[in-house]
């Protein structure tokens, strides 16, 4: 069991200010993937320092004073009843200290020890708890730029979105139907549909232009918000992206270049998966909408989509028009004829 596995979980009381200026205040402080987090009473995040980073002012004397490296003026008090995570402290930095390179034998013994606890802790526990931590504080503002940003690079492979007015104000009609968020029709993507972080479905001018009724488009929208309700789009970028763009989101809160480069091939490349029948069938009740269109629309056999057809919640129902035919004519001509 690693010192941090053993810490997990851990909280206590302290006192903080975060300058030498202010007063200090009650606060909560946590053990976090490989930080100190400092909140307030409301659960607040006001501070995270790296483990690696931290320094004791007053070693053996209580209660325990620490600050961040460098930076004296921030400080954090653990009174003296609060033992336990005093002790963890000490132990992780001490441990973090004994990681560090050191010359001769003990340099070469330590250095590799470090390297073992590093990759066990990057291969079982590390990726998937930054993961979830990153997921938890990235701003839908910061979804949606990188959701932006990987439509340029789509568009980049498929061309630019299909752009005619008429058909951009249907779309939005659609949109605002089905409570999809944004939509947008590229011209030659790869895949039918997709689905991208900042709630944005891309639609392939063929799922709209090759039909008779809007329904099949309908369905590929209401089929892509079943995957992105089963699977946060950001974390599908982030198992992609790897660790290391993990950990740059969550420090820096930005993604590399190279790494939206590499997603934005993986989407239209990489097969699909299967949403949940029962969920997606759900998704065509709620939207008052067949799903027997769009399901002979992907197998005009209705062989592998026999549970689409079969489970349709609106067969034998007078459904409502999805949208005028007026509308539904602008539509079919967002990417210009």
């Amino acid at each position: 069991m690693t010192a941090l596995t053993k810490y997990a979980r851990l909280e206590a009381t302290g006192l903080w200010r975060a300058t030498a200026a202010e007063q200090r205040r009650e606060v909560i402080v946590s053990l976090g993937d490989a930080t100190l987090v400092i909140t307030d009473m409301n659960d607040r995040a006001l501070a995270h320092w790296s483990l690696a980073a931290i320094e004791r002012a007053n070693p053996g004397t209580r209660p325990a004073l620490y600050h961040p490296n460098g930076d004296p003026g921030e400080t954090l008090e653990l009174p003296e009843h609060e033992k336990e995570m005093v002790e963890a402290i000490e132990t992780l930095r001490l441990a973090i200290d004994r990681a560090r390179p050191r010359p001769g034998r003990l340099r070469l013994f330590s250095t590799i020890a470090a390297a073992l606890a590093v990759t066990a802790l990057a291969l079982f526990w590390l990726p998937g708890a930054v993961q979830d931590h990153t997921l938890r504080v990235v701003p839908d503002a910061k979804r949606a730029q990188i959701g932006a940003d990987l439509l340029e690079r789509l568009e980049r492979l498929s061309g630019p979105r299909c752009a005619d007015p008429g058909g951009i104000a249907a779309l939005g009609l659609l949109s605002l139907r089905l409570q999809a968020g944004r939509l947008a029709v590229l011209p030659n993507l790869t895949q039918d549909s997709l689905h991208l972080p900042g709630r944005l479905i891309l639609l392939d001018r063929a799922v709209i232009e090759d039909f008779e009724e809007p329904d099949v488009a309908a369905g590929y929208v209401l089929t892509e918000q079943t995957r992105r309700s089963a699977s946060d789009p950001l974390r599908d970028l982030l198992k992609v992206a790897g660790l290391w763009e993990n950990l740059r989101l969550l420090t820096t809160g930005d993604v590399t270049s190279e790494a939206l480069d590499a997603y934005a091939e993986h989407l239209t490349t990489a097969p699909r998966p299967a949403p949940d029948l029962a969920a997606q069938l759900a998704r065509f009740e709620a939207a008052a909408l067949r799903s027997s269109p769009f399901a002979y629309a992907r197998d005009i056999t209705g062989e592998t989509t026999l549970g689409l057809i079969e489970g349709d919640p609106m067969a034998g129902k007078l459904t409502e028009p999805l949208m005028s035919d007026a509308n539904w004519l602008r539509l079919q001509n967002i990417c210009g004829g």
